[in-house]
């Protein structure tokens, strides 16, 4: 379910953020202009991170990872943002002076995303049919 989410979510902001490139110093200038932006989004990525993290502790295929990794890479931003703002600030301000760089990261991220997509929508190919329980299989009839 996460992937559902998730993958769209990466394709969207990644796609807007690679589009938007020449934008993309103003608006992380504004964004730290104020300490209260960092605060109130590191909250609120906190308890998305959080959820992700409670909710989706698989490690198994593929997918499950990357999910799992997800979840706790956005509480781990969701903590700097809260604790280290200026550093983090400072970090996006050099990657966004690098911008042949962020803009890989942001394709790459974007794949990812497409990859989390299909996984989460795609219908089930090949899975064996549950076999419903018959319960009067199991119980030896009454004469």
């Amino acid at each position: 379910m996460f992937a559902r989410v998730l993958g769209p979510f990466l394709v969207i902001v990644d796609l807007a953020a690679v589009l938007r490139a020449s934008h993309m110093p103003a608006l992380l200038s504004d964004f730290s202009s104020s300490s209260a932006w960092p605060w109130i989004s590191g909250a609120f990525i906190l308890i998305a991170g959080l959820v992700v993290v409670a909710l989706h502790q698989y490690w198994h295929g593929p997918a499950a990872i990357i999910v799992s990794a997800l979840g706790w890479l956005i509480v781990v931003r969701a903590v700097l943002l809260l604790f280290f703002p200026d550093t983090l600030m400072s970090l996006a301000d050099s990657m966004i002076g690098a911008t042949a760089w962020w803009v890989a990261v942001c394709g790459v991220a974007a794949l990812i995303g497409v990859y989390l997509t299909y996984v989460g929508w795609a219908p089930e190919r090949h899975r064996p049919a549950a076999h419903a329980t018959d319960a009067s299989r199991d119980v030896t009839p009454a004469v």
